[in-house]
């Protein structure tokens, strides 16, 4: 009941000696996510100790890490300067799956590690710039918090964390299969497309949301995509509906350049598809519940 992550996956943390990826990873397995090991190639060899007597080690490079524990997903939290050589390794040393914790990454770099990940075949990229995924119950990659919903039938993809957490919270009486959150950044891994197509393909997902925001034509490729492909419920919401033309909003992908990239743009292309967009998101979320109550009823 779940896409990319479950309660079988093996995590590690580049990084997880930092203060941000102590704290992240002390969520985590809190919340009973497998996290088998950090990577700090200063520091292998060394073990963490966490609350509950848990000990984690530590490994001086990915392929070592995933050659001790059989870890299949890494989550990044190093420093912007050092991303792309991060997820350069976690590539060469072919991680299923990468999740790119880190804002502020050059969109050069976060370019040339994408089309890297992207000719390896091997490696899912989600992020840079992004809270994680979560599957409620089961793991937790990332930074959501893991006591705002629990396990359900709804799955969530998201330009915005925030948001990821807002819809979360309010749909949390009937909880999520998975929730991703892709980040907003101009050039991302894993997109709306690609959590579309997973929650179609996925038996216990019965219905979508699908948050995106200004800028870019993600939102509007993703409405051709559903349009096509998608036959489960999906429903909307764009966040930027006040946002002034020609100014960069909060995600650096979220600037608006004529009619193009504009809330009302996306949402008029999500409506034509057969998507329901709500104009907040505690409306997008009361869609959501008719929708869950209807096919329970």
């Amino acid at each position: 009941m779940a896409i990319f992550l479950t309660r079988d996956s093996k995590v590690i943390v580049q990084g997880m000696t930092g203060s941000e990826g102590m704290k992240h990873t002390t969520r985590m397995l809190a919340s009973g996510t497998q996290v088998v090991g950090g990577v700090n190639p200063r520091k292998p060899g060394t073990t963490v100790d966490f609350p509950g007597g848990v000990q984690v080690p530590v490994f001086g490079t990915v392929a070592d890490a995933i050659a001790a524990t059989g870890a299949n997903v890494s989550v990044i939290f190093v420093p912007a300067a050092f991303t792309k050589a991060a997820v350069v390794e976690a590539v060469d040393a072919k991680i299923p799956l990468a999740v790119v914790i880190t804002e502020g990454v050059a969109v050069k770099d976060t370019a040339e590690f994408f089309e890297y990940a992207q000719k390896s075949g091997t490696t899912r990229l989600i992020g840079p710039n992004c809270p994680g995924l979560i599957t409620p119950g089961q793991a937790n990659a990332g930074i959501i918090p893991a006591d705002i919903s629990g396990p359900g039938r709804i799955g969530l993809v998201s330009k915005s964390g925030t948001l990821t957490y807002q819809m979360m919270f309010e749909l949390r009486d009937f909880g999520f299969s998975t929730a991703v959150g892709i980040g907003g950044d101009p050039i991302i891994g894993t997109t709306h497309i690609d959590c579309l197509q997973a929650f179609q393909d996925d038996p216990d997902t019965d219905a979508i949301v699908m948050i995106g925001e200004i800028g870019g034509d993600a939102e509007e490729r993703a409405a051709a995509y559903i349009a096509a492909n998608v036959t489960k419920p999906v429903v909307g919401y764009v966040a930027g509906f006040t946002a002034p033309e020609g100014k960069t909003m909060g995600h650096a992908g979220a600037i608006v350049s004529g009619s193009k990239g504009t809330a009302a743009a996306k949402a008029e292309a999500l409506e034509a598809a057969g998507v329901k967009v709500g104009k907040t998101p505690s409306a997008t979320a009361a869609l959501m519940r008719e929708i869950m109550q209807g096919l329970q009823g």
